[in-house]
């Protein structure tokens, strides 16, 4: 992998963009490596959360200007027919921050510096955000004449307070960590980069020592009801508990507690396709 590198220990996936010379911002190969990453992260078995952090100087200064010099991507704007296909190439684009969205573990990011651009599309798609104190965050698009079409605009007012994010789409102003804890952005802000890592890393921790099936419904739950009314949100909330429910995964929470011993919860099953045979 050239833009990323991936650990795992004890259920917890650590994902590290790794160009910290080009200040980790996203290509074309980045794009196709964090495709095949979450792919493979969202059929395991073993993984029960992940945490994505970052190299050098920012986590990421957002989509690389090489995109658009080398025709990687290609917006034709001269006809009717060439604005069409931006539908599309724009829904290619966002699949893999969905993918992310989509994920069936939680995911956690550990974000230090720059988060530009197409970075907070990125970290917007995730379930939770810690930050170091160095951090901000920027809708970059709108300072280079464009309007922000990966997720943020989208995700971001189920996040914070509508005004607050109008204001950072229409000026591009930067948003330090203080005030993106402050708007509910973040979780927590560390003084380290390192002290935000690892308080990521703890949090995933301790997301996988829970059962994975309830942690999962719980993502799926939470999920529905921003997208859903109060009404619909409780009426799934009663199917998904009854496809979920297992006795023995409360007696293993009590006797764990009781033994002062760390929790033992079965792995989601792994997943193949049918497409796959």
């Amino acid at each position: 992998m050239e833009c990323f590198s991936l650990t795992e220990d004890a259920g917890v996936a650590h994902l590290v963009l790794n160009r910290p010379a080009e200040m980790n911002t996203m290509s074309p190969q980045m794009w196709r490596e964090l495709e095949s990453l979450l792919d493979g992260l969202h059929r395991s078995s073993s993984v029960r959360a992940l945490v994505i952090s970052s190299t050098g100087r920012h986590f990421s200064a957002g989509m690389s200007l090489d995109v658009f010099k080398s025709g990687a991507v290609t917006l034709d704007d001269r006809s009717a027919e060439g604005r069409a296909a931006v539908v599309d190439l724009l829904a290619d684009m966002q699949h893999a921050f969905n993918r992310l969205d989509d994920l069936r573990v939680p995911t956690v990011t550990a974000i230090h510096g720059g988060c530009i651009g197409g970075a907070v599309d990125m970290v917007a798609a995730c379930d939770l955000r810690f930050a170091s104190e160095d951090a901000f965050f920027c809708i970059q698009e709108i300072n280079i004449g464009m309007t922000a079409d990966l997720g943020t605009l989208q995700r971001l007012p189920k996040l914070m307070p509508l005004g607050v994010v109008k204001e950072l789409a229409y000026t591009g102003r930067r948003m330090p960590a203080s005030r993106a804890l402050a708007v509910g952005l973040v979780n927590e802000v560390l003084g380290t980069q390192e002290a935000c890592v690892q308080a990521a890393l703890q949090c995933a921790r301790d997301i996988a020592q829970k059962p994975p099936v309830a942690v999962w419904g719980s993502k799926q739950a939470l999920h529905y009801a921003r997208d859903h009314s109060v009404k619909d949100s409780l009426q799934q909330m009663g199917w998904l508990q009854a496809a979920i429910w297992q006795n023995a995964n409360l007696m293993e929470a009590f006797a764990a507690a009781q033994g002062k011993r760390p929790t033992v919860f079965p792995d989601l099953a792994p997943l193949k396709f049918f497409r796959e045979g």
